[in-house]
Parts: structure tokens; C-alpha cells; sequence
């Protein structure tokens, strides 16, 4: 049912809790101000961690995976690839709820009670699809799919009934280095550990008002994300490409220049990229990245 709804990856899990290792990295991680601004990432510490604090008596979650690579050259855009569809939380929340619908159709009311998640829920979906064998978590912290490679959508189904579980992926990371590598920033390092205060997608989505003169040089032309550190990784040499999609490609959003944003206005905004993942940083935010794409090639050029 979840294929023909157009996903690519589907697993089951429990709704047991996370593992105490995702929990304490999870708190260390916090403790460390490695979480930037994102506060909201403290809050609701047993939701992000625990499925049944969501849904009470639940007992599986379904997880699924959307790829959504669009090219296989290998180069980072001004905008990261998944920005350049419709807004992947309204898309995937509603083919979630068409599954659950499916699924209540096939068996009794009464054993069936759902939560549809996406990333707008506090639930540590990555840490769950891992468990689910939707694949593994590299050190770019990003869950990598060893056929699909990390541009993967995810989204959850909190459910009461009783599914198999699946087994998880063997990390395949290694000795590999090369996410940490590709990093303009420093943001990743070789334990796992990623500094989202340091990280270009961060910076260019989350963060509010100035960003660090340092940092913003080694933004380059960056108007929101950034695509670096998946397109090192060795099994996005090997992914498909997104094909026949239900999910809306607008190719145009890669030739949004800096100078374009610039004389933006609202209206200009919202014409081209309503729908779109970029109501996150806002225009004020887009147009501040816009700034500082342009003084880094003006940098460039000198």
C-alpha cells in the first residue's frame, strides 16, 4: 500500500522508546549548545523520544522514505534539493493519512488508532527509521539508504497495532570521511557529532538576524540549505534519480539568482516559492542569504 502511494522505502518498528545511546546523545548534544537557536529541540524531551508519549497504547510505527534526488551531477544548488518541490510536510502528511485510511478499510476500528507524523512533530524519526531498517544514520547525521543513498523524505505512522518489526541496517560508514570532509564549515566531525550553530543549512534556514562574518564566507552562494555534505557521500554516487512523482518538481527554482532576491518584495516571495519549504527562513531570511551570496562573489572575484 505504501509503495503504491509513492513511497519509496517503507519498515515497521515497535513504539518502544528510542535506545538510551540515541537519548543520551540526544541530551549531550543539547547540553552542548550544538543545537544552535533550535530550542524547540529541548522541548517535549519524551515525545521526540518515546512514540507512546504521542499515542498511548501504541505498539508499531510505520515508517516510510520518499527520495527525492534530482540530478546525479553531483553539484550543490543555491537551493538544497528538496526545496525545489512542493513543501514535503503537507505532501507526505497526506499520503499518510490516504495509508491509514487503507489500512482502517482492512482491519477492525477498534484495534486501529494512528498518529501521522512528520518532521513538524517532536519525534526522533531518524532514530526510528534507523530501527525500522529504513537504513542507517551517517556522521552527517542524515539516515542513508544504502540503494537510495540520504536525499530521503521521512515520515512516520504511530499505530496500535501489533507488526513485525524489521531489522535495522549495519552502519556502513566505516573509516569514511568524506561528509566530514566536504564541510566548508567544520560542522561535522568524525565521532557524529554535528554543531547545527556551525552548519550552512542551519545557518541559511534557522538562524535569525546577522550570521558570523566568518562563517557567512565560506556560505558561498547559499539562499536556503545546503546540499554538501550528502552529495560527498559515496552511496549518492550510486543513486537513482526521482522519476514519475506525485510530488511537484519546480526545475525553475534553480535559476533563482542573488540578485533576483534582492528586489524581491513579499509578493514577489510568495509568487515564487509559495508551497515551498522555504516559508522557514522567510523572505527576510532568503534576502539576507541574497546579501551575503553576493559579497562572497564579489570576495571571489578579488
Amino acid at each position: 500500500m505504501a509503495f503504491e502511494l509513492g513511497f519509496d522505502l517503507v519498515g515497521f518498528t515497535t513504539a518502544e522508546p528510542v535506545s538510551e545511546k540515541h537519548s543520551a546523545r540526544l541530551r549531550d548534544w543539547l547540553a552542548s549548545g550544538h543545537a544552535g537557536d533550535m530550542h524547540y529541540m529541548g522541548r517535549n524531551f519524551d515525545k521526540r523520544t518515546n512514540p507512546r508519549a504521542l499515542l498511548p497504547n501504541a505498539r508499531s510505527v510505520i515508517c516510510v522514505g520518499l527520495n527525492y534526488r534530482t540530478t546525479k551531477n553531483g553539484k550543490p544548488g543555491a537551493f538544497a534539493n528538496y526545496a525545489l518541490y512542493e513543501d514535503y510536510h503537507k505532501f507526505v502528511k497526506d499520503r499518510l493519512y490516504m495509508l491509514a485510511v487503507e489500512i482502517k478499510e482492512r482491519v477492525s476500528p477498534d484495534r486501529f488508532k494512528f498518529k501521522v507524523c512528520v518532521d513538524t512533530v517532536p519525534l526522533a524519526e531518524r532514530a526510528i527509521a534507523e530501527r525500522a531498517g529504513l537504513g542507517f544514520i551517517g556522521k552527517n547525521r542524515m539516515l542513508i539508504n544504502p540503494r537510495l543513498g540520504g536525499q530521503i523524505l521521512l515520515g512516520e505512522l504511530v499505530s496500535t497495532l501489533d507488526l513485525p518489526a524489521d531489522n535495522p541496517i549495519k552502519n556502513k560508514c566505516d573509516g569514511c570521511n568524506h561528509c566530514v570532509e566536504a564541510c566548508p564549515t567544520g560542522a561535522l566531525h568524525i565521532d557524529g557529532t554535528l554543531d547545527a550553530s556551525r552548519c550552512i543549512s542551519y545557518l541559511s534556514m534557522e538562524h535569525k538576524g546577522d550570521i558570523d562574518e566568518q562563517l557567512a564566507g565560506k556560505m558561498d552562494g547559499q539562499l536556503f540549505g545546503c546540499d554538501r555534505c550528502m552529495l560527498a557521500c559515496p552511496f549518492e554516487k550510486i543513486a537513482p534519480i526521482r522519476h514519475n512523482s506525485d510530488i511537484r518538481y519546480f526545475p525553475e527554482r534553480c535559476n533563482i539568482t542573488a540578485e533576483q532576491v534582492l528586489h524581491w518584495d513579499e509578493k514577489d516571495f510568495l509568487k515564487v516559492l509559495s508551497d515551498s519549504p522555504c516559508d522557514r527562513a522567510g523572505l527576510a531570511g532568503i534576502k539576507r542569504n541574497a546579501r551575503i551570496a553576493m559579497a562572497n562573489r564579489k570576495h571571489d572575484e578579488h
